[in-house]
This record gives structure tokens, sequence and C-alpha cells, in this order.
């Protein structure tokens, strides 16, 4: 008889090696009796971590992001970001340009996208039919599934995929260390991208792009070029390398300790509770959500934040509040606690959030299904990353026990 997860020898966050990312910040004095760090950008800033603080920030409409997207503003990017961008927009323009794309990206209407998911995943399997020994799954099948959804989805010809990856890969990794190479491949993406709405490239009528373009009249006002790039500026980016980190580093997680994946092999059906805690558990990047700026004074059980002040409401450190979550370090999918933050909360909640649970859990249900040997062909401390600002991930996964089924 099948152990219960519940027996199984305990998995903690401190075994998965590289996993957490050194924070980016600085700690500085405290005010009004609480925590400042100093971001990048080297502005002082409030620094909430108990979780109902965190989503009291993240639903309180006069913490405001706008602000931050300007020359000066407080930031963990080395640059600024096109204001059209759903995350540069709060209050009544945020939700004028959040309502384009509600419909498509609700857990309904993810859904249409799992038979294509299912057959880019079985496709990438197939092609390893004949392969033996190492491979890098993240090279040869978990690499290209996010990126095929997402052309599908936006009505991208596959063969573009060449051209723009490699851009977006530049763009969320952020480096701060040449900010005019990646000023320039930002735009060469923008660019791309005004190439579709405009039609100066080629789409497909099943398409987002088309359709909303086709549907701009429908806001008031109407949407203009830039505001519709800026809207799939979000999906062609994060939809494709956002996705496929979180789902390279849950694959990681869940082979770096193989009693997760042994867990999963003898209870399949956990496997949508397990992708929830590791969702809990593994940052994007080095940073969990962007500053915001409180645009008038502020009460709340963290004490009292002044108008103009810069706030981090800091989702990682939420995520692991032993006040919500019990043994909070501990991999545990049976716990029965508050919903984790991971994606946001309110009006910046994350779009993408069903399609990323959908693609993570379709993808490990047929590895599980057709590698169950599958394991790290190398200690887990040795595999290379790539360190970013909001990607971050191994940068290869190297697997063996590939008999396929």
């Amino acid at each position: 008889m099948n152990a219960p997860v519940s027996a199984l020898a305990p998995v903690w966050v401190g075994d998965i090696p590289q996993l957490d990312a050194a924070a980016v910040y600085h700690a500085t004095s405290p005010a009004n009796g609480m925590a400042r760090i100093i971001l990048p950008s080297g502005h002082v800033a409030y620094h909430l971590t108990r979780y109902h603080e965190v989503l009291q920030v993240l639903t309180d409409a006069r913490f405001v992001r706008r602000p931050c997207n300007t020359e000066d503003g407080p930031s963990f990017l080395p640059t600024i970001t096109p204001n059209e961008l759903l995350l540069n927009n709060d209050g009544a323009s945020h939700a004028r340009l959040r309502k384009v794309v509600a419909k498509d990206f609700s857990a309904a209407g993810v859904a249409t996208l799992r038979d294509t998911v299912i057959q880019a995943t079985h496709a990438r399997l197939d092609a390893l039919s004949s392969q033996t020994g190492v491979i890098d799954l993240l090279d040869l099948v978990l690499e290209c599934i996010p990126a095929e959804v997402d052309c599908h989805l936006l009505g991208i010809p596959l063969a573009d995929r060449s051209y723009y990856r490699p851009l977006t890969h530049t763009v969320q990794i952020a480096d701060p260390r040449d900010v005019p190479e990646l000023l320039r491949q930002f735009w060469l993406v923008y660019d791309y991208l005004m190439d579709l709405v405009t039609g100066r490239r080629t789409t497909a009528p099943h398409g987002l792009i088309r359709r909303f373009v086709a549907a701009r009249h429908e806001s008031v006002p109407p949407l203009n070029d830039e505001e519709l790039v800026g809207i799939l500026l979000g999906i062609l980016i994060g939809g494709d390398q956002n996705i496929l980190t979180v789902l390279c580093k849950v694959v990681y997680t869940l082979l770096a300790a193989p009693a997760l994946w042994q867990s999963l092999r003898a209870q399949p059906a956990t496997l949508p509770a397990m992708v929830e805690e590791l969702l809990r558990l593994i940052p994007l990047g080095t940073t969990s959500t962007f500053p915001r700026i409180a645009s008038e004074g502020v009460h709340g059980s963290f004490g009292f934040i002044p108008a103009g002040s810069v706030v981090y409401a800091d989702v990682f450190a939420a995520n692991r509040d032993p006040a919500v979550f019990a043994d909070p370090l501990r991999i545990d999918p049976q716990r029965n606690a508050s919903k984790h933050l991971q994606f946001g909360y309110g009006m910046h909640h994350c779009m993408g959030a069903a399609l990323a649970r959908m693609e993570i859990t379709t993808v490990l249900e047929i590895l599980l299904q057709r590698m169950p040997d599958l394991q790290l062909a190398q200690p887990a401390a040795s595999v290379p990353w790539t360190h970013g600002t909001i990607l971050r991930r191994p940068a290869s996964l190297p697997v063996c026990g590939l008999t396929l089924r």
C-alpha cells in the first residue's frame, strides 16, 4: 500500500540548493515602528513582511504604482518601462486596460489552451524516444512548451520565436550592468509587437492580437496602438519567460527532493495541491512585488505610513509568515492555510495566474505519466543557474531515467 504524503520524511526549503535568492535590498534604520530597506534604486522603503499587512497594501488603492515608473522613481529595475503596461497603471486606467484581457485569462478562458499544452508536451517527449543517457530537460522539453502556447494564444508564427525569445530573455534578466543594451533589446521587442499590432507583420485570425485590435473601440476611450502593445508585452513575455521560469523551478524542486517526486508518483491526485504549495514557496526572481507609493497617509495593522512614502509589500516573506503558514519552510501539499500571495492580490493580481497553474500542472501530469523514473543526473547543488531580477532559474536541467511510456 502506498504511504500517504504526510508519512514521508519532511522536506524543507533549505533542502533545495539555490532555490532562494539573496536579497537585492539592504536593511536600514526603522521608522514609525516599521522595518525599512534601501532599494537598488537607492530609495528607502517601508518593508512589510507579515501576511495580513502585505495583503492590506495589495488591496488598498491608496498604494499606487504609476509614480514609481519615473526616471528617479523607486524600483528594483535598472530602468523605467512604458507607462502603458498594466503594472504601471492604477485605478480606472488600470481597470480599463485589464478589462481587455479578463475573459481570456480567466480559469475558463485558459482551459481552452489545455489541449495545446498537452500536444506540445507529448510532441517534445516523443522526440526523445531515441535518446538515452543524460539529456537537458530544460532545453529539449520545457523551454519549448510555454513559448508554443504563447504563440498559439497570440496568433504569432512559431518561426518568430528565434527572433524575439533571446530578446525577452535579456529583458527579464534585467541586468543593470549594461542598461543601454538592455534598453536596445527591450525596444526591439516593443517594435516587434508594434509591427504585429499595425499589421506590418502577419498574425493569425484566431489570435489575441487580431481580436484585441478588432475590439479596440469597445474600450472607452478606444485603445491606441501603444496601449495595445503595453497589454501584449505582458502576454508575450510573462506568458512565456515567466511561466517557463516557474515551471523549470518547480520541476527542479521536485527532482532535487526525490521524496516529493515519489509522493506524486504514488498519489498523482495530490498534484494540484503540490503545485500550489510550491508556488507559495518559489519566488519568480529576486523580487516578489514592485514598490508602491502611499498617495495619502494610511493607517493599518502595520502602524501609520505617511503620504509619499515608498512601500515594499514583500509577498515572498508573507508567504512564509508563521502566523499564517505553520512550519512555513516545510513543503507540505496537505497544509490547510490561507491562499498564498505569489500572484499578488487585488488590482495588480497577475493576469497570467490561471494560465501558469494550468500549464505547470498539465506538464507535470504528463511527465509523471510518461517519465516516472525521471531524476537529476547530477547533484542539485551543481546545477547551473541563470540569475536575473525577474528571470532567475536553472540554466539547464540534466536528467536521466528517460524510459518513456
